[in-house]
């Protein structure tokens, strides 16, 4: 076996493990979810909730870090990591919006926002056997919920000036993320009808 294809199948190996440090992490802030429910509805331990959620986002930094630092990257960890981000931040806007109801529209154009995004991702992957990362857009959008949340969460009394305005921001940076997303699984689209690979994986 030469050189070149013992990379090849070193490479698929990799990106079809299933048990990594990244997936588990992923895991972890999945299973953080109802854990947060409780503190926040049930407790109304606000501090808590806090602390819950800051970790959430800490392991989000970390297993995207040690995916590219130490080669961990799978096409699992690809679909897992934002399947617990988006499963957090759905359940974090509802919860918020109890206390601040401008949240329900954010969680609504969330939920919307993912459903027709994932399913166009779906319909890409089945087509090209390919299985994308979050673009930058998609993370940026992340980092502007996850700010967000914490600081409703954290500031009882934050102004509703402000509260409007990251609402908004939030709203600016989740369309501009769906149209990016759309033209890209569009492109997808595209290139996996063209090429002939359609079919179910």
């Amino acid at each position: 076996m030469t050189g070149k294809n013992m990379k090849k199948r070193t490479t698929a190996e990799t990106e079809n493990r299933i048990i990594t440090i990244p997936n588990i992490l992923s895991v972890c802030r999945i299973i953080m979810i109802p854990v947060f429910i409780w503190a926040y509805i049930c407790r109304k331990e606000y501090l808590l909730s806090f602390w819950i959620l800051l970790l959430s986002g800490a392991t989000d930094l970390a297993d995207g870090f040690i995916a590219r630092k130490f080669h961990m990257i799978s096409n699992l960890g690809k679909a897992l990591d934002p399947l617990a981000d988006k499963l957090t931040q759905g359940a974090v806007l509802l919860c918020l919006g109890g206390r601040y109801p401008r949240m329900f529209f954010l969680a609504g154009l969330l939920i919307a926002k993912e459903i027709i995004t994932g399913l166009m991702s779906l319909s890409a992957i089945r087509r090209t056997r390919e299985v994308k990362s979050a673009d930058w857009h998609g993370k940026i959008t992340t980092c502007l919920l996850y700010f967000t949340m914490l600081l409703h969460i954290f500031w009882s009394g934050i102004p509703q000036t402000i509260s409007i305005l990251l609402t908004v921001l939030c709203v600016i940076a989740m369309v501009i993320s769906f149209v990016m997303y759309f033209r890209r699984n569009v492109i997808l689209l595209r290139k996996g009808g063209s090429s002939g690979n359609g079919g179910n994986i």
